[in-house]
């Protein structure tokens, strides 16, 4: 037995605690006998103190076992492997790599999340895929992955119910900027989805989380060594986010993004680059490829010969979205009353954009989140955005804006010059896409 207040008064004074006291600490976090101010308490030590591995491992893995654990105890006959990315604007990849990495061989339970602020949410994409349940029961959720060969769903509260009580302590108290907490709050919920292997990609630029990209590096160095030390082989890859990942950004939009890419009808170049390579990762860590260049080759077949798609559309029918989605998404999807042309005010060649605020646009229109419980317009968004390099003005607009009001399009007409630095003169492309790999 222990006192809560003994195991913080040895994190304040920097003696490492012992995998039995965080045990116990996060035991009295998920039955509420640990107050809120106790958990402040804690999670400010950390912030000021930090966490050594063998602690991390402890936290991560007790918060893990905090709830349910997802056991996919009949899919023995191929590697188990999910992707987590940090956030960031336009990032649809997780609907075209699940689907790529099970047409390459292995099963990919996904469980994500819902956007927040500038960050567009995986689960809120699919959420416009009319009929798509994001909320199965976990039979449900074992079935398709196991009859289609991967499943994306949204996080539920049964998983790491510690990590959602202390991460709302931590956002009141000043304590959610801590890399160790972020790993063990990351990598709580990827463990708890019943997974043997994990790439990560950590976004960084001026649309990241991590924007700085020293931390950032920090953040995917901790995964890795906390995810190692739990037994789930992991890989991070660190990727820019000083532009919109894709050309749109919307959450139908994205979709429709996604589908056209793995019909192989249109693809952004940085958007394939990055789902290529987390593909390629993914197949490695698991297992199924000897290296990067063989991993290559099998992400390009399953792309070209349609197998990706057809994953897409089964995994959407499984989980009871529209059916022939392929062919069907320009029907079904919802689509704005409004498509317009917006220019910047000037003519010439991108030179940077912020790309925070450009992901706050959608939010601004309605399809994004300020606050966890605001209901998201699916329709909205801008289409074939610029990007660095290109030019605007004259017959260029930045995007086309869609829309169901005059007044949004006046907002984001006021908003967009603010955004985008226009140059006269010619501008190179941003051709820095992936920083390191870990």
């Amino acid at each position: 037995m222990f006192l809560i207040k003994d195991i913080i008064a040895k994190k304040r004074d920097k003696i490492e605690m012992s995998e039995a006291e965080i045990q116990f600490f996060i035991a009295g976090v998920t039955s509420g006998s640990v107050s809120n101010e106790q958990i402040g308490a804690f999670t400010m030590a950390v912030v000021l103190n930090g966490l050594s591995n063998n602690e991390q491992v402890a936290l991560t893995t007790a918060m893990r076992d905090s709830g349910d654990v997802i056991r996919f105890n009949n899919l023995t006959d191929k590697p188990i492997v999910d992707k987590h990315s940090t956030g960031g604007v336009s990032d649809a990849v997780s609907l075209a790599l699940a689907p790529i990495v099970a047409a390459a061989g292995a099963y990919v339970p996904m469980v994500s999340g819902k956007g927040l602020g500038h960050t567009g949410g995986t689960v809120d994409k699919l959420d416009a895929i009319p009929g798509y349940n994001t909320t199965p029961t976990m039979e449900e959720f074992t079935r398709v992955v196991q009859g289609v060969g991967c499943a994306i769903i949204g996080q539920t509260k049964s998983l790491a119910p510690a990590d959602g009580r202390i991460y709302a302590v931590r956002d009141t108290t000043a304590t959610v900027a801590s890399i160790p907490l972020i790993a063990s709050s990351i990598l709580s919920k990827k463990l708890a989805s019943g997974i043997n292997f994990l790439v990560m990609d950590v976004k960084t630029g001026n649309g990241a989380f991590m924007q700085d990209e020293t931390e950032a590096t920090h953040l995917a160095q901790s995964i890795v060594n906390i995810a190692n030390g739990a037994g789930v082989k992991t890989q991070a890859v660190i990727t820019d986010m000083n532009e919109a990942l894709g050309r749109n950004i919307g959450n139908a939009l994205e979709v429709a993004e996604i589908i056209n890419y793995l019909t192989n009808s249109t693809a952004d170049t940085k958007l394939d680059y990055v789902i290529r390579t987390l593909a390629q990762k993914m197949i490695v860590v698991a297992g199924i490829a000897k290296d990067d260049a063989t991993a290559k080759g099998i992400v390009s077949r399953v792309i070209a010969n349609g197998e990706a798609a057809t994953v897409f559309e089964n995994m959407v029918g499984a989980l009871g979205g529209t059916k022939n989605i392929l062919t069907k998404y320009k029907e079904v999807l919802p689509r704005s009353s409004m498509q317009t042309p917006v220019y910047v005010g000037s003519e010439g060649f991108i030179q940077s954009m912020d790309t925070t605020e450009l992901g706050m646009l959608l939010v601004h229109l309605g399809g994004g989140r300020k606050n966890a419980g605001d209901t998201i317009d699916y329709s909205v968004g801008l289409e074939n955005v610029a990007k660095i390099g290109e030019p605007v003005g004259g017959n260029n607009p930045v995007a086309i804006l869609h829309h169901n009001t005059d007044e949004q399009l006046k907002d984001i007409q006021q908003r967009l010059p603010k955004i985008f630095t226009v140059s006269a003169n010619p501008v190179e492309q941003n051709k820095k896409i992936v920083y390191k790999e870990i």
